[in-house]
């Protein structure tokens, strides 16, 4: 089913719903965004199982299409309530955890970047979800990475932890409440992204992060409470 559609540049797309029977398709696709990083480890890609976890009623994938080929896709999961559960680093009530989406993998293709794709595909899926089951989102970002962290940040996700995820891979938390009103900050700090120790005790004094930008080739991070 087509739920959006529009132009890169002269060139038509369609976006549609995935399913089980567009594994290969997605296989192929992340295989050459993976292909084509410099830095291998920015990209936690999914396995063939998690893939299938998420297209079977455990989260919802977006597809985009130039004629019949595939070449970005965006996947919202419905995590398992386990310990490592994103909600729990951002201090979501336990009893509301079962409320939570986690935004998962988005690839665009190395040959169609340039079209702002990544913040398309998270407007058309973020329109999919039903907020009368989810009140939040929740999702990970590796330092440094900064497509990435810019595309949280222009969703209004705001970074409530930085830590040890995945077994040995230092990430970024980040959380959105989607029903929720915007918060209001009184105090505001910035540090540079590689300051991992400084970053860590300002989320433990309760400031959250909600921006970033560059200065003399340095990364820094908005933190505010």
């Amino acid at each position: 089913m087509t739920i959006a559609n529009g132009f890169l540049g002269e060139t038509p797309y369609y976006v549609q719903i995935l399913s089980e029977k567009n594994l290969s398709e997605l296989a192929k696709l992340q295989e050459e965004v993976i292909g084509a990083l410099p830095d291998k480890n920015t990209l936690q890609p999914l396995s063939e199982e998690e893939f299938k976890f998420i297209l079977s009623d455990h989260g919802l994938m977006i597809g985009v299409y130039v004629e019949d080929e595939l070449i970005a896709f965006r996947a919202l999961l419905e995590p398992m309530i386990d310990e490592e559960h994103l909600g729990r680093d951002c201090s979501i009530p336990e009893e509301e955890l079962t409320r939570v989406l986690y935004q998962e993998i988005s690839n665009v293709s190395p040959r169609y970047r340039g079209y702002g794709l990544q913040k398309r595909m998270a407007q058309i899926i973020m329109e999919q979800v039903d907020l009368s089951r989810f009140d939040y989102i929740c999702a990970t970002v590796k330092p440094l990475n900064i497509p990435s962290l810019k595309d949280k940040f222009s969703q209004g996700l705001m970074i409530a932890g930085l830590k040890v995820k995945y077994g040995d891979k230092l990430r970024y938390i980040f959380y959105k409440k989607l029903n929720g009103e915007t918060p209001t900050f009184s105090e505001s700090r910035a540090l540079l992204m590689s300051d991992t120790t400084g970053q860590q005790q300002l989320l433990k004094e309760g400031f959250l992060g909600t921006d970033m930008f560059q200065m003399k080739d340095q990364w820094y991070v908005t933190y505010k409470k």
